[in-house]
């Protein structure tokens, strides 16, 4: 019988000690080899040596037959390890990808069951990095796609880890051979209509009897990918910092940038400082579809573009680049009489609203623009609307969003713009706080 090449109780416990604070280790446990390896190793490391908590979780993703019997297989390997063992149903949406599917539901369920300072340990390997290399490869990705799967990284209130990545899958199924450890064989692994099962079984074989060390070298050339996004990131910080101004509308809570400081940078640095801005935004374009980008980028002054991505849109106004999404890609609803001025009152997709200062006597209205306004401004007399905005650089997209105090008709504030708000008249003063809905990074 093959024995480890590795020492892997020594291995997995250097890999984690920075981590040996957490408040417990949960351990994503499929009854797979891998899983069914690491919950065995870390039960018998807790033997010598003082480790946080201990649990699992089986996520039973409901796809096919044989599946109903994986989590009474899985509750009776924790039960005689003594682990305690969460079993939790997802529902897999269809769509073109059946595997990203069952692997978002099941990372949904890792998120909500991962709380405050616990660590979530998932049993991937040194050949699957290698395969996720080349998976990704085919695909056309970039550097951070091919820095394949991170060793850690956030997963709600806590992290995602996975120690056994410098493990090669040989190791770990001569460690389950040498302490008789049984697990479960998904026949879905053995399809090859899966991109991975049809990498693992068909064209990895072929490379390694030209090349034994290809899973390992792989591997390597991931970590070294990996080390080069991070300096990447590094870049994207230092540029985005340059770009991060104070803008007189921050306000807003509108993510947005200065646009003179990223069209000083090169091309290749600009797709990089915005790539690291809005990945946690939405997903991204691949690099043959940032045209979009280059329009907004050089648009004239006067210009009104759009660059519209998966999850929001990009506008420019006011020098600035801006994020929108969510409630403020959507049309405000009226809004009825405001029968109470002296409480704040609240705008159907729009925030809130309040005055302050001397409420007026009589019935009050929040309206929106719809052109052609007029309003009398103290020492200049009536003056049109939209000049008035134009005047005070307010950016295109608020303006059908910015709250308008009427009273019997006569337009007597424009919300949270000074001179225009209200005070400059001595009476009340509109203020407005915008929903921060969807709006993601402030």
């Amino acid at each position: 019988m093959s024995q480890p090449t590795i020492d892997l109780p020594a291995r997995l416990l250097h890999n984690l000690k920075p981590w040996r604070n957490a408040a417990a280790w949960r351990i994503a446990f499929s009854g797979g080899l891998d899983s069914t390896v690491l919950l065995h190793l870390l039960v018998d490391l807790a033997k010598t040596q003082s480790l946080p908590a201990l649990s699992a979780i089986h996520i039973h993703h409901g796809l096919q037959a044989a599946a109903d019997a994986w989590p009474e297989h899985c509750q009776a390997f924790c039960d005689g390890l003594g682990v305690p063992l969460q079993v939790v149903r997802v529902q897999v949406r269809p769509g073109p990808s059946l595997e990203r599917a069952a692997r978002d539901a099941r990372y949904g369920a890792f998120i909500e069951a991962t709380r405050l300072n616990e660590v979530l340990l998932t049993a991937q390997h040194r050949d699957d990095q290698a395969e996720t290399l080349l998976f990704r490869l085919l695909r056309g990705a970039g550097v951070r796609g091919l820095a394949g799967m991170p060793r850690q990284r956030p997963l709600g209130q806590g992290h995602l880890l996975r120690p056994l990545l410098d493990v090669a899958r040989a190791d770990l199924e001569a460690y389950a051979l040498q302490y008789h450890l049984r697990w479960i064989e998904d026949p879905s692994n053995q399809d090859p209509q899966f991109s991975r099962n049809y990498l693992r079984h068909l064209v990895f074989p072929v490379l390694a009897s030209r090349w034994p060390q290809a899973m390992s070298t792989m591997a390597r050339s991931a970590e070294h990918l990996s080390e080069a996004q991070g300096l990447l990131d590094e870049l994207a910080q230092i540029d985005l910092g340059q770009a991060r101004t104070v803008s007189e509308f921050d306000w807003l809570g509108v993510p947005s940038l200065e646009l003179a400081a990223l069209a000083t940078l090169s091309a290749a640095r600009q797709r990089n400082a915005l790539s690291h801005w809005l990945a946690p935004l939405t997903p991204l374009p691949d690099s043959d579809h940032w045209s979009g980008w280059e329009d907004l980028r050089d648009a004239t002054v006067d210009a009104r573009p759009i660059w519209r991505l998966a999850e929001g849109e990009l506008h420019r106004a006011g020098g600035r680049i801006w994020w929108l999404s969510g409630q403020w890609l959507r049309q405000c609803a009226a809004v009825g009489p405001w029968a109470e001025p002296s409480r704040p009152l609240q705008l159907p997709g729009n925030g809130v609203v309040m005055l302050s200062g001397q409420i007026p006597a009589g019935p009050v209205q929040i309206r929106y623009r719809e052109g052609g306004e007029v309003m009398a401004v103290p020492g200049r007399g009536h003056r049109d609307l939209k000049r008035l905005l134009n005047e005070s650089g307010v950016p295109l997209f608020v303006r059908g969003r910015l709250p308008l105090l009427f009273q019997q008709g006569q337009l007597l504030a424009v919300a949270n713009l000074p001179g225009l708000d209200g005070s400059a008249a001595g009476g009340c003063k509109l203020h407005w706080q915008p929903s921060g809905e969807d709006q993601g990074l402030s």
